[in-house]
């Protein structure tokens, strides 16, 4: 038989081993058996009746733990068997720390014997009462978006009538008058002033790490970090691939939305929020989101790729999204982005170890497969202003890019005049009768409504008095989103 998370075989004894039995004891338990090969085999102790005295006592000793020691007989050939108990307590050895996952025996240091000790004690770090907090902490607006996001799933018990407080205290979040570390990630006003590093840092590169355009920090609790990162992602980070089917404009994401939400919830979820805040990188080729903060012990990183159990990292934390309708709870988050890849026909995502944390990695079609799409946008003819608007829009903030060039070339065969006029005239504000008097047609509500209107929601033209815009002294002025659009229409 091999060697397996709770089996070890040791040919001959050392005091080193001394860390495996510490390592059972802190997990599940094993036998450690001295005597045997590799492979299993028995090979005859010789000096078996002085370790059949020694050992009992060394790890009595030395760790404050009874194991049963035996002595075994393989047809006349002797070996002993250790067989360790896992202990609710943690044992050390000689002030160290060990664990045993699948068939390592690892030290404990830092972040993971910290969590370590809090589970010995029944404790996680997001359970543990904040001392410095109170009722005061917490955003009342983050409470309220959270219960209304819960409403489709139906899971969140009823909240109507109920104060601040008592809501927190039905989520499980607060310990008598106190506040958990949990309340003040998932809804606090101000979590980096207890946490520092509650954020996700988004980063614009080219093709690797040493090229980087720009970036963007979102700090905040949980709910408003999981609904800015999007917002930010849709508006400055990535572009949205338009293809028309005759008169229907079709939008095609980037990359999944599905996958997208569902690694940054695993990394907000199972991040350890004593270290490094998240870092969520866009490339040329592909995405990467990563968050420190390993694998729990015992879980290695194909279990990822194939059903498996879910043991979040901060069960107070996931047990709230799980009732707000972020996350499930059955360990499906990491299946439903290599699922969402499929389906959009990506290739499979990468999960790596990296750092002392998770990276997740989505990656691009293929450059053929991309100059195909490229090549269906340069074919393109538009019937109405308003598909030329919506295909333009992919690119109206990114003037400099790939994508942003390929668009170029269809805006300047096809782009409605008006268009431009409008966005060249206005740079200043201007009244709708001077404005439409200077591109020649006529200043009635048909023509606001065909030609303004969709500039004004796309936000590329903004309103004097935007509450109503049928103002008798209302006038129009090109927005910066604008003027980057007129940027990419004047392209040679």
């Amino acid at each position: 038989m091999p060697e397996q998370q709770n089996i070890e075989y040791k040919q001959i004894w050392h005091d080193d081993y001394l860390k495996w039995v510490c390592g059972f004891a802190n997990s599940i338990g094993g036998i450690i058996y001295i005597g045997k090969n590799d492979s299993g085999n028995v090979v005859h102790l010789p000096n078996y009746e002085r370790l059949m005295a020694d050992v009992p006592n060394k790890i009595r000793n030395s760790m404050g733990i009874i194991c049963d020691v035996q002595l075994e007989d393989d047809e006349g050939s002797k070996y002993i068997s250790i067989k360790v108990s896992p202990y609710s307590v943690a044992v050390s050895l000689r002030g160290r720390f060990y664990y045993r996952s699948g068939s390592t025996n690892l030290e404990l240091t830092g972040v993971e014997l910290t969590e370590f000790l809090l589970k010995k004690t029944g404790k996680t770090w997001d359970d543990v009462v904040e001392e410095g907090a109170n009722i005061q902490d917490i955003n009342e607006d983050s409470l309220k978006k959270f219960i209304e996001d819960s409403k489709e799933k139906g899971r969140m018990p009823e909240t109507k009538g109920l104060s601040t407080f008592e809501i927190l205290e039905k989520l499980q979040l607060t310990d008598g008058s106190k506040l958990k570390r949990a309340a003040i990630v998932l809804f606090g006003k101000d979590p980096s002033r207890f946490y520092p590093n509650v954020q996700v840092n988004i980063g614009r590169f080219r093709k690797d790490s040493t090229d980087l355009k720009f970036q963007e920090i979102v700090e905040g609790n949980l709910v408003h970090i999981l609904n800015e990162v999007q917002v930010q992602l849709n508006h400055k980070f990535l572009t949205r691939p338009v293809v028309f089917s005759g008169m229907q404009r079709i939008e095609n994401d980037e990359y999944p939305v599905d996958a997208l939400r569902e690694m940054l919830l695993n990394a907000l979820v199972h991040r350890t929020y004593m270290g490094a805040h998240i870092q969520m990188r866009v490339y040329d080729d592909r995405l990467s989101i990563w968050n420190e903060g390993g694998l729990p012990l015992g879980l290695i990183l194909e279990e990822l790729k194939k059903e498996h159990n879910s043991r979040p990292r901060n069960p107070k934390i996931a047990k709230a999204c799980f009732m707000a309708g972020y996350i499930d709870t059955w360990g499906r988050g990491t299946l439903k982005i290599i699922n969402a890849c499929k389906e959009a026909k990506l290739p499979e995502p990468d999960i790596l170890e990296k750092d002392g944390g998770i990276l997740v990695i989505l990656h691009k079609r293929s450059e053929h497969e991309s100059s195909q799409v490229s090549n269906q946008a340069r074919s393109l003819t538009f019937s109405n202003i308003e598909d030329i608007i919506a295909f333009c829009n992919q690119a109206g903030n990114q003037a400099d890019n790939q994508a942003s060039d390929q668009a170029s070339e269809v805006v300047n065969a096809e782009i409605h005049t008006r268009v431009a006029d409008i966005l060249k005239i206005a740079k200043s504000w201007i009244r709708r009768e001077d404005l439409f008097n200077a591109i020649k047609i006529s200043n009635q509500s048909k023509n606001r409504k065909k030609y303004l209107d969709p500039l004004i929601d796309l936000g590329w033209i903004s309103m004097e008095y935007p509450d109503k815009k049928t103002h008798p002294n209302q006038k129009y002025k090109i927005t910066e989103p604008g003027i980057n659009l007129l940027k990419l229409i004047s392209k040679p």
